[in-house]
C-alpha cells in the first residue's frame, strides 16, 4: 500500500511538471506590413521642377520586423515604362526626371522576412517644361467593367477617368472596341461623357481602349482593357 501511495504522489508531480518535456512555443505567423501612404507629390500635381521629392507615410510592421520601401516611378500607369526606381528604409527619396512628361509613381513595403504589402494607391504628376506648353492629359483610368470580367447581358456599360494638370482643357474621348486585340474599330469619337454602352454578343471576349484629347491638340492613348461575356 505504501509503494502504491509513493508511486501515485511520483505520477502526480511527473505530470503536474508537464512531463519532463521541453515544447518549443511555436513561433508567430509573419505578416505582412501595412500598404503604405503616398503624400507628395498628390495626385494630379504640376511640379515647377522636374527634380521631384517623394514622400509617404510609414507603413506599420505587425511582428514589428524591419521595413524597407521599393518606389516606382513609371511614363505610363500600367508600370511597363519604368524610368526609376529605389529601395531603402526612408520614407522619402529624389529624383531628376525629364521635363514636360506625366508620371506615375507607387510604393510597396517589405519586411527584413521578404514579406511584402501590395502596392500604393497610384499617382500621377507632370514636370514642367522651360516654356509654357499643352500638357498632354494624363492616361486614362479604368473604373468598370473590371480586368478579365465576366458580364451577363447584351449590353456592357463601359466607364474611365482621366485628368489633365492644365486645369483649363477640355477633355474629349476616341473609344474603340472589339474582339480584335488590339481593338482597332472606333465606336465613338470627340465623345464628352467618360462613359459609353456597348452591344456585346455571350461567350466572347472583348478588347477596348480610350483615346484621351484636350481642346489644344494634346492626346493620350489608353492601355488595351478587356472583359467577356457569358
Amino acid at each position: 500500500m505504501k509503494n502504491f501511495i509513493y508511486l501515485s504522489i511520483i505520477g502526480f508531480l511527473f505530470i503536474s511538471c508537464g512531463g519532463g518535456s521541453d515544447d518549443p512555443e511555436t513561433p508567430a505567423e509573419n505578416l505582412a506590413p501595412s500598404v503604405p501612404v503616398l503624400t507628395s507629390p498628390v495626385d494630379n500635381k504640376l511640379c515647377l521642377d522636374n527634380t521631384v521629392s517623394f514622400q509617404w507615410n510609414k507603413a506599420t510592421d505587425p511582428n514589428n520586423d524591419q521595413i524597407t520601401y521599393q518606389i516606382q516611378v513609371a511614363k505610363d500607369n500600367a508600370f511597363a515604362q519604368i524610368e526609376k526606381t529605389f529601395d531603402g528604409a526612408e520614407n522619402a527619396a529624389s529624383f531628376a526626371l525629364t521635363k514636360n512628361t506625366a508620371y506615375y509613381w507607387r510604393i510597396k513595403a517589405t519586411d527584413t522576412k521578404g514579406l511584402a504589402s501590395a502596392y500604393s494607391a497610384t499617382f500621377k504628376f507632370y514636370t514642367a517644361a522651360d516654356a509654357v506648353v499643352n500638357h498632354l492629359p494624363f492616361a486614362p483610368e479604368l473604373i468598370q467593367p473590371v480586368i478579365n470580367a465576366a458580364l451577363t447581358g447584351t449590353t456592357a456599360s463601359l466607364k474611365w477617368n482621366a485628368t489633365d494638370v492644365d486645369a483649363g482643357d477640355v477633355l474629349t474621348y476616341d473609344v474603340y472596341f472589339g474582339t480584335a486585340n488590339p481593338p482597332t474599330t472606333k465606336v465613338s469619337e470627340n465623345k464628352s461623357a467618360n462613359t459609353l454602352d456597348v452591344t456585346v454578343e455571350p461567350a466572347k471576349q472583348y478588347f477596348w481602349k480610350v483615346v484621351v484629347k484636350d481642346n489644344k491638340g494634346g492626346e493620350t492613348v489608353g492601355q488595351i482593357w478587356k472583359f467577356k461575356t457569358n
